[in-house]
């Protein structure tokens, strides 16, 4: 699995997060686990592959936030619980 976090200026509600939320599903419908925060300014989701960085940006930037940046990484499945 790749985790992908957004770096996401504009989120000022709950709204604001579930807009988000839903132009990354829109964008990459094989994403799982989508969660926005305003309180964090970011945006993270799960995929099997990784995604198109510009394509991405550019669905959340059409939503009207400004996506700062974006970082991804491989990310292991823990266990129960999250213990390994």
């Amino acid at each position: 699995m790749i985790k992908t976090v957004l770096k996401i200026d504009g989120m000022m509600c709950g709204m604001c997060e579930a807009h988000v939320a839903d132009a990354i599903r829109k964008a990459v419908p094989a994403a799982k686990k989508v969660a926005a925060s305003r309180s964090k300014g970011e945006a993270s989701f799960l995929t099997e592959e990784a995604v198109d960085e510009v394509s991405l940006k550019a669905a959340i930037d059409a939503t009207g936030y400004t996506c700062l940046g974006m970082e991804s990484a491989p990310c292991e499945k823990k266990g129960w619980f999250g213990w390994r």
